[in-house]
């Protein structure tokens, strides 16, 4: 293992998760989903805490580990959360009932997101977190950035997606997808864009004024 990898395997390893969160994670991995590593649920958690952030959407609701996470950093934030898949919410729904999250700090849309995002309110939220069909990523960015208010920040998880995106030799649609909107935003003046490494990569962009 190299130093690098040592690192992240670390950085992994120091995060400690509440039961809560280790239920929803083990129900993530049952139902087939890939959840946000621990570290970038803690850096999610952080990054929604400084920003005091009271409105948060989520492009895919999963069973909840994200949702928590975010939550967890901003304990007055309302959450709405968009799903394909009813029995996922469920699954998230008992996690955040579990957590002792209120009902009316989230809300759960089952849905398209390409049929939902188009409703929303732009500029309304503080938060956008996309972790959906990775294949519409650049898609659900430029929705994202519509409905993150000025001086919003929104965050993607999985953007090196699975070690490939760096290498310019893998040419799968996800891949191709995550690096052109990786290039695209390092260029762009609308946004303040950063990369982190943490888990399979978070991709941070602060919505800029005109």
């Amino acid at each position: 293992m190299s130093d690098k990898e040592s690192n992240w395997k670390f950085s992994e390893d120091l995060v400690l998760e509440d039961e809560h969160l280790v239920a929803a994670r083990q129900h993530s991995h049952e139902l087939g989903i890939e959840p946000v590593s621990p570290g970038i649920g803690a850096q999610t958690a952080l990054l929604a805490g400084a920003s005091r952030a009271t409105s948060i959407i989520e492009i895919g609701t999963g069973a909840g580990v994200s949702g928590l996470c975010l939550l967890s950093g901003a304990s007055r934030a309302v959450l709405t959360s968009i799903d394909t898949e009813p029995d996922h919410q469920h699954h998230a729904r008992t996690a955040f009932a579990d957590a002792g999250i209120p009902a009316n700090r989230v809300r759960l849309i089952t849905g398209r997101a390409r049929d939902v995002l188009p409703r929303m309110n732009e500029s309304s939220y503080d938060i956008v977190f996309i972790d959906a069909d990775p294949a519409s990523v650049i898609e659900y960015v430029e929705h994202g950035l519509r409905l993150a208010r000025v001086g919003g920040t929104v965050l993607v998880p999985h953007a090196l997606w699975k070690g490939r995106v760096a290498n310019p030799a893998a040419r799968d649609d996800v891949s191709v997808a995550f690096r052109t909107l990786l290039q695209e935003v390092s260029r762009s003046k609308a946004v303040t864009s950063a990369l982190s490494p943490v888990g399979d990569g978070l991709l941070q962009l602060v919505k800029r004024g005109r």
